[in-house]
């Protein structure tokens, strides 16, 4: 079953997710936030028919590993993803995700606008990649 990664910012909300057998991520879109129904409705549209079974939501941490008020904000917006999605939802630290994933888009040929947003759904992939890494014994190999 495939599974999704959240890279949740001020004013974009990445989103990617993996093939149906887990074995590589990819950008899905962006959501320009509004509100928290709206951000969730919008999730959900993009996540329809894709069978997911775990979201992964980036937990932005300091540099010394302490929460403070970015990760606050993301343990809130996973909690209320899970009541709306009725899957499991995991933190995972994506420190380093964003310069990440500028350091990949700047390889890639694109428009400067495009290259903006584009940046918000690769760092979702980069979050999914680390998280896939890390928890290779939760990854469904195979399943549909």
């Amino acid at each position: 079953m495939p599974i999704a990664a959240i890279d949740l910012g001020r004013r974009r909300i990445g989103v990617a997710v993996t093939d149906a057998a887990s074995m590589g991520a990819h950008p899905v879109g962006i959501v320009e936030r509004r509100a928290l129904k709206y951000d969730l409705d919008a999730i959900a549209a993009m996540l329809r028919g894709r069978d997911v079974s775990t979201i992964v939501v980036g937990l932005p941490l300091n540099m010394d590993g302490s929460e403070g008020p970015a990760a606050v904000s993301a343990r809130k917006f996973a909690a209320h993803l899970a009541l709306e999605q009725h899957v499991t939802v995991e933190l995972f630290d994506e420190r380093l995700t964003s310069f990440e994933a500028r350091e990949r888009l700047a390889n890639m040929p694109a428009r400067k606008g495009a290259r903006k947003t584009g940046l918000d759904a690769l760092a979702a992939v980069v979050i999914l990649e680390g998280w896939m890494q890390a928890n290779r014994d939760k990854i469904p190999h195979g399943d549909k």
